[in-house]
């Protein structure tokens, strides 16, 4: 009987992916970015600024389309190329965090509703749980990530 629960798990977790890739690509769409454009947006909300090296090793892009993702950011008005304070040699990719949560937010914002209601109907110790599992999701997605580096 286990083994029904995981397999109901497993394709309700690959379910959830899609359909969040889906969410996110028709957002991204109304807000006149790719899906991944925007997805790397959230990198610099969570980061903040980041050299275009760095920028590499969260997204895995080559530099070539690093430096295209950066031109294209630059184009809206997200994101402007500076030299660092202390090495001029250095070169930061700064992201207008404001700009970015002006053009998203209103993009989610019935969805964080709505999520907020959803998490907000379970119980405390069911909230563990779901945390321990998406603790956990996110823990084996890393080491999957770090396994098909390049290195």
């Amino acid at each position: 009987m286990k083994s029904e629960a995981i397999t109901r798990i497993r394709k309700l977790s690959q379910l959830y992916a899609y359909t969040s890739i889906q969410m996110h690509e028709n957002i991204a769409r109304k807000a006149g970015l790719s899906g991944t454009d925007q997805k790397y947006l959230g990198f610099f909300l969570v980061k903040g600024a980041m050299t275009a090296g760095e920028l590499m090793e969260v997204t895995g892009l080559t530099s070539g389309a690093v430096t295209g993702l950066i031109d294209r950011f630059e184009k809206k008005d997200l994101a402007k190329r500076e030299f660092a304070k202390t090495d001029r040699r250095k070169v930061l990719v700064v992201p207008d965090t404001e700009k970015i949560m002006q053009l998203l937010a209103p993009l989610y914002k019935d969805y964080r509703s709505h999520s907020e209601q959803l998490i907000g109907s379970f119980a405390e110790e069911d909230l563990k749980i779901i945390e321990k599992f998406l603790e956990g999701s996110i823990a084996i997605m890393s080491e999957t990530v770090n396994q098909f580096k390049d290195k």
